[in-house]
């Protein structure tokens, strides 16, 4: 049985590089974050539609990398990050943004690392960033469910991630397969 394992919360927190690194040191796959690619070619003043399509291509994108996991997937953001970002956008979240399937587990990135901005972040003002992480976490408590915090630093985020990830999988009944990285 695959785990599926998102990691949730606000830009520049190391979501990316830490389901890269998660999905190496478990030895499987990682689902990368659509939003951002969609930024990156259409821009990032996004309407409903947009953030509709986003939910949409990256809820199949999980569904099809879970042919080639091994015991867990590692998912750089699912439909409920982008319910997120409707609030912040649009000031509301789309009904169906909530009604993804869920992860088995989230990890919650806290904004306790500097903002490094690009083309395509938005949210650098510490005001703006913490609110964005105050609604990040909603999120996850308005769906009910299982996440769990990490912060720290780029170390910590990793050692406390692999940790939550063995738990899960004790917690399943089955190896979770961590090696040493």
């Amino acid at each position: 049985m695959i785990r599926t394992i998102v990691l949730h919360g606000v830009e520049s927190t190391g979501k990316s590089v830490l389901a890269e690194r998660l999905a190496a040191h478990f030895d499987t796959v990682h689902v990368p974050e659509y939003g951002r690619t969609h930024a990156e070619v259409h821009g990032v003043d996004m309407d409903e539609a947009d953030l509709l399509l986003i939910g949409e291509t990256q809820s199949a994108m999980i569904d099809a990398a879970r042919a080639q996991a091994t015991r867990f997937l590692i998912v750089d953001t699912d439909a409920l990050m982008t319910a997120a970002w409707a609030q912040m956008m649009i000031g509301h979240v789309p009904k169906t943004l909530m009604t993804y399937p869920k992860a088995d587990l989230y990890l919650l990135m806290e904004a306790d690392v500097p903002w490094v901005p690009d083309a395509v972040r938005v949210y650098g003002d510490e005001a703006v960033r913490t609110r964005f992480a105050q609604v990040s976490r909603a999120m996850l408590e308005q769906a009910g469910v299982r996440w769990e915090a990490v912060g720290g630093d780029w170390d910590a985020r990793f050692a406390r991630a692999v940790a939550l990830v063995d738990a899960l999988g004790a917690s399943q009944g089955f190896d979770s397969g961590s090696e040493s990285e």
